[in-house]
């Protein structure tokens, strides 16, 4: 019944987070009634992403500028700010998580972004390869960190994920923490207020 090139649409859109068949459907016809020039418009805003690199340490997604704070490649501006503690690491599941907690402007460490965590508690093998890099980096520059925090959401997951990493990173730092309960039980870091994020973060253990 629908065009190929509609269902299409729909099949590639309905496979990204948070949308599904139904949201895809309903996007895909609300562009083709906006016409030739919003659906150009789209298509340009998605390809500028190609542009986009990943830091080649914390792994967050950053714009290539002529000049990064000291001159490296490959790092984003946090990574290679002088100014940031680069002995003070906060593991974070994924970008907004990060996002999130630099708005509380309270944390003047880096990051390293794992990845989303597997339904079945189990580290994914690219996981496994950012959790080296880490270790790698911490070794190659430190021996060891002042101090690790595992900044996971404090859901079921979020706590058996956190307990293997805890295990995994405890000889890299001398003091490895989570956040602070000032975030509820079932809670998720990206929906978190920044006043609720700040205080798990000063109340970290």
């Amino acid at each position: 019944m629908l065009p190929d090139k509609v269902q299409k649409f729909i099949d590639f859109f309905s496979e990204l987070p948070s949308i599904g068949p139904r949201q895809a459907t309903r996007l895909a016809f609300y562009l083709i009634r906006r016409g030739k020039t919003a659906i150009a418009s789209i298509a340009g805003v998605t390809g500028n992403l190609a542009d986009i690199k990943t830091c080649s340490q914390c792994f967050f997604p950053y714009e290539l500028i002529k000049r990064n704070f000291d001159g490296k490649t490959g790092l984003c501006q946090i990574c290679a700010n002088p100014k940031r503690r680069q002995d003070i690491i906060a593991v974070v599941e994924k970008e907004t998580d990060f996002m999130s907690i630099e708005k509380t402007k309270k944390f003047q460490g880096r990051y390293l972004i794992l990845g989303e965590l597997s339904k079945d508690g189990i580290l994914e093998s690219e996981q496994k390869l950012r959790l080296s890099h880490l270790k790698n980096s911490i070794q190659k520059n430190f021996g060891q960190a002042e101090e690790i925090i595992v900044a996971f959401s404090p859901t079921t997951l979020g706590d058996l994920e956190a307990s293997l990493i805890f295990e995994e990173l405890k000889p890299m730092a001398k003091k490895i923490t989570r956040l602070g309960r000032g975030l509820p039980t079932g809670g998720e870091i990206e929906f978190a207020d920044e006043d609720t994020l700040s205080g798990a973060l000063e109340n970290r253990r």
